[in-house]
Formats: structure tokens, C-alpha cells, sequence
């Protein structure tokens, strides 16, 4: 498992230096996808934990709009659609993740986040996949409703995540062995 920061994915190459001498004090952006209901509380609870040395962009449906309300510290926010995983029909589903993949990936590239962190909701696969491509560090916290059995997103994601984190040893220890325990974050 490999490992990785948010300090640790700042700009490189060329131009950087002309970015970073003056953004010495520039904070990092950092993309968190709100996905309603535990995983927007616990993400809540985390921006608030890290403060305002970052700068937030946040991913949320359009339904969701207590996300919004409850946000510990400003940021831009990016609307996007719910795929609808319950369709009776599989290639509405199908296509409710084909128009994700294309929203994510327009929210990336007004974003241009130095890391993603997320804990799980099924609206965070497309984005994932994105910025595997886009080598963007993904920082994944398995949900802390789950103690004993991974969730389907934190299944996908193990192996996949930069860094891989969990709220219980007894996860860590059954399910990802490679994971990081960083204790509750609620």
C-alpha cells in the first residue's frame, strides 16, 4: 500500500517554482465529494478537524441540499447528478454513470485538485477512476458504520486509494490489512 500526504502532492515541474515562491503561503486544493446522510457527516467532521489551511471544493448531488448547510469551512461547490443505482433498468443506471463520469470529470478540470479524499458513496467511483487517470492522490476513509465488513465502495477502492484509511482495528485487521488505522472520526 503505498502511502501519501496532501502536502506531499504540491505543484511540480515546470512553472512551479514561479507558482511555488508565492504559494509558499498558497493553500492546497483539496476535492471532497459529499455524498448525503454518514459519509457527508463524517467528511464535515473532517474539514473541520483540518481547518482552513486548505482550499476546498466540494462534490455534491443535486438533491443534497443540507450538505451544503452545514459546511464547517467555505468552499467552491460543484453540483452534480446521483447515478441512480437502484434503476430497474440496467442501462438507465449505465447511463446515469456515463453522465457522472462526464460531470466528475468536468469538475476536475475547474477544480484541478491536488488530492481527492472521500469516504465511500457510490457517486464517488466515477471521480476515482478519473483521477487515477489524472495521477491525482486519492485519499479513501471507509466509512465508521462499517467495523467488521468492508463496504462495496471500500472494497473498489482497497489497492486503488493512495492511501486507504479505517476507522476500526477489527476492519483492519478482517478485511484490509494494508489499510491505515487513524481511530473514529465521529
Amino acid at each position: 500500500m503505498k502511502t501519501c500526504s496532501i502536502e506531499g502532492n504540491a505543484p511540480s515541474g515546470p512553472g512551479a517554482e514561479e507558482e511555488s515562491a508565492p504559494a509558499a503561503r498558497k493553500r492546497l486544493r483539496v476535492l471532497l465529494p459529499l455524498g448525503e446522510g454518514g459519509h457527508s457527516v463524517e467528511m464535515l467532521r473532517l474539514v473541520a478537524l483540518l481547518g482552513d489551511r486548505y482550499e476546498y471544493h466540494y462534490m455534491i448531488v443535486r438533491e443534497d441540499a443540507w450538505s451544503e448547510k452545514k459546511l464547517p469551512i467555505p468552499g467552491t461547490i460543484h453540483r452534480c447528478r446521483r447515478p441512480h443505482l437502484k434503476e430497474k433498468h440496467q442501462w438507465k443506471a449505465l447511463f446515469g454513470y456515463a453522465r457522472l463520469t462526464l460531470q466528475s470529470l468536468a469538475i476536475l478540470l475547474r477544480a484541478r485538485p491536488h488530492a481527492l479524499v472521500h469516504a465511500g458513496p457510490a457517486m464517488t467511483i466515477p471521480v476515482s477512476i478519473l483521477c487515477r487517470f489524472l495521477r491525482i492522490p486519492i485519499i479513501f476513509i471507509e466509512t465508521g458504520s462499517r467495523i467488521h465488513t468492508a463496504s462495496k465502495t471500500g472494497q473498489f477502492m482497497y489497492g486503488r486509494a493512495d492511501l486507504f484509511i479505517v476507522q476500526w482495528p477489527e476492519l483492519q485487521k478482517e478485511k484490509f490489512p494494508d489499510a491505515v488505522y487513524a481511530g473514529l472520526l465521529l
